[in-house]
């Protein structure tokens, strides 16, 4: 421990003295005097030249030139800071007397115009007839389009109001300094200035094909989608919604990037119009993206229910298996045809669906005829599903059957016994014989056997 103790005593006042030269150190004022190496040669010259006095004469004298043409640049191209802020004030004094000035002129074009028309409207006054007061006449002249051509042009001159006449010069810099963020790569800002255009001048296809030409940049958000993103989120803003050419857009557009978070968002959120095509386009993205298939019908229904497509708003119903809701969306809007409901089985061929449509529902007879039904699918080569309902009818027994015929206005015999021929063909015998059985129970039914065709069917009405 003693030895311990005297090495850390040992270190501790070698420290301590290295913190005081330290400290001197740091206290002196250091000269450091740069000098080149005399044994190294001089940059630019060879060894022969470095000892040649002629040679290095001239080469002097080339270091003194550069060295006073630096002095002459310096001089011209830099000022001093104070020199700087001198030409700021005078140049916002300036700016300010152009604005002044600017102002005065535009005040005095307008008067001038102004008395110009005035001037015109009384020479018509003193010409015509002059039966109604100068100011009756000047107010017909507002409401007409003789003097200057249009009518909103003699409007805004009688007017007082100067402001409208920039009003034009606004909208040209808007596109002006668009165009110009577009060609310095700027598109952020370029983005936020179309969204925040005066009476939205740069919310339209032509803005769009420019951020699509633009095209991605690596690290950076897509333009053409914040562009959508922008307008979208302040549509709620403006008197009218965002039109349809430019809703469809921004579906394709947040659809390609794989953005459905916000195209939900902008369906259901924002004022938009909706139109056929971006329904048609959310329900084909369902159709290829499986997993946010449900979504996706659930936003081209919306869609599709706004525009009236009824037709293509059940069908998104059905696929989403919400058969109840079909059946509700049938029965409320009631123009759906018997060829409108068997163009939407053969779309949506579930067995549900089928039941529902040819069966009563709440009361009411049914849509469909399930004879038809049947028939149409095994028509259009859709044998499996048919073959599938004829499993679930010869199930429920000969009673079932009976119940189905009788209460079926829509299916001929002939179809009945044409539906019993495609159930004998498919190995449903005795569902055939129990349609058979039904046929020749009916009253003043007969089957008519081959042997039997010359019989007059219609002699009974010439008896």
């Amino acid at each position: 421990m003693r030895l311990i103790e005297n090495n850390s005593s040992k270190i501790q006042l070698q420290i301590d003295e290295m913190k005081q030269l330290r400290a001197e150190y740091d206290t002196k004022e250091q000269y450091c005097i740069y000098c080149k190496d005399p044994s190294k040669p001089i940059p630019g010259m060879t060894l022969q030249e470095s000892v040649s006095l002629d040679a290095l004469t001239k080469y002097l004298k080339h270091l003194e030139d550069k060295y006073a043409e630096i002095e002459q640049l310096m001089s011209k191209k830099y000022l001093p800071a104070q020199r700087k802020a001198d030409l700021d004030e005078e140049m916002i004094v300036v700016l300010e007397r152009r604005d002044l000035a600017e102002n005065l002129n535009n005040e005095l074009q307008f008067r001038h115009q102004r008395l110009q028309i005035i001037s015109q409207a009384l020479t018509l006054w003193v010409k015509s007839d002059m039966s109604r007061s100068f100011q009756d006449f000047m107010e017909h002249i507002q409401k007409s389009k003789d003097l200057h051509g249009e009518q909103g042009i003699v409007e805004e001159l009688l007017e007082d109001d100067p402001g409208k006449a920039k009003e034009a010069e606004i909208l040209l810099y808007y596109v002006e300094r668009f165009n110009e963020l577009i060609s310095l790569g700027e598109y952020e800002k370029a983005v936020y200035f179309a969204a925040n255009s005066p009476r939205r001048i740069l919310q339209n296809i032509g803005t769009v094909s420019k951020f699509k030409a633009v095209g991605k940049t690596r690290g950076k958000p897509f333009p053409l989608l914040s562009f959508f993103e922008a307008i979208f989120s302040i549509s709620h803003a403006f008197k009218h919604p965002v039109d349809a050419e430019l809703t469809l857009e921004g579906i394709k557009c947040g659809l390609s990037e794989k953005r459905l978070d916000l195209v939900i968002n902008w369906v259901t959120q924002e004022r938009l119009t909706f139109s056929e095509e971006a329904g048609d386009v959310i329900f084909d993205y369902g159709e290829q993206d499986t997993y946010n298939k449900p979504k996706c019908l659930a936003l081209a229904q919306i869609i599709y229910s706004e525009c009236g497509l009824h037709k293509k708003a059940l069908l998104c119903l059905c696929k989403q298996n919400q058969i109840q809701g079909a059946m509700e969306y049938i029965q409320q809007f009631k123009d759906f045809t018997s060829d409108d409901l068997m163009q939407l089985i053969k779309l949506c061929p579930h067995t549900e669906l089928i039941q529902c449509l040819t069966r009563e529902w709440n009361g009411k007879p049914p849509y469909l005829s399930f004879g038809l039904a049947v028939l149409h699918l095994f028509s259009v080569d859709m044998k499996k599903v048919g073959i599938k309902l004829l499993q679930e009818i010869n199930k429920d027994g000969k009673d079932a059957v009976e119940h189905l015929m009788i209460n079926d206005p829509f299916c001929s015999l002939e179809k009945w016994q044409e539906l019993a021929n495609i159930c004998l063909q498919n190995g449903f015998d005795k569902l055939s014989n129990d349609i058979v059985s039904v046929l020749r129970s009916q009253a003043g039914v007969t089957e008519i056997s081959e042997e039997d065709d010359k019989v007059n069917l219609m002699q009974h009405v010439f008896w």
